[in-house]
């Protein structure tokens, strides 16, 4: 029995541990007055905004709020990055191209697979905050319409 890869599995998993405790651990409220908020892209209307909790937008492994008011429409656009998503405030319907649409509520977890085009809608009454992580860099690809 060779005992090399063993070694080699502690060896690496204790290397991986001390970056790790070299990071600040972190906990942000969607409610902290200290996040920046910031405009999102064009297409999608004036109200939406996106807050960066952890990570560079143009970079890889992102993790941000993104807010929008009740009675809002997000329009068809996709993400080259697949989505980790909670919704922390607000109820959320989404709807992906070709599939039934969705109503996600607080606490739930949802996923979007990459360039898959999809659409939201916050419902009237509370601010939608939703906490996505993305594996990609930030982008969103506006569309025509989905589900026509």
């Amino acid at each position: 029995m060779n005992a090399t890869p063993l070694a080699f599995t502690i060896s690496l998993a204790a290397a991986c541990a001390c970056v790790s405790a070299q990071e600040k651990p972190l906990v942000i409220s969607h409610e902290d007055p200290g996040l920046e908020w910031m405009p999102c892209p064009d297409f999608i209307p004036e109200g939406c905004q996106i807050a960066v909790l952890k990570g560079d937008p143009a970079d890889t492994n992102l993790d941000i709020f993104f807010k929008v008011p009740g009675d809002f429409e997000i329009p068809p656009h996709f993400h080259t990055s697949q989505e980790r998503m909670v919704l922390v405030s607000g109820t959320l319907e989404v709807v992906y191209e070709n599939h039934e649409k969705e109503t996600i509520s607080v606490g739930e977890y949802a996923y979007g697979p990459a360039e898959l085009p999809h659409s939201a809608y916050c419902h009237a009454g509370a601010d939608c905050v939703l906490y996505i992580g993305f594996v990609a860099p930030l982008d969103a690809i506006p569309i025509e319409g989905i589900n026509d």
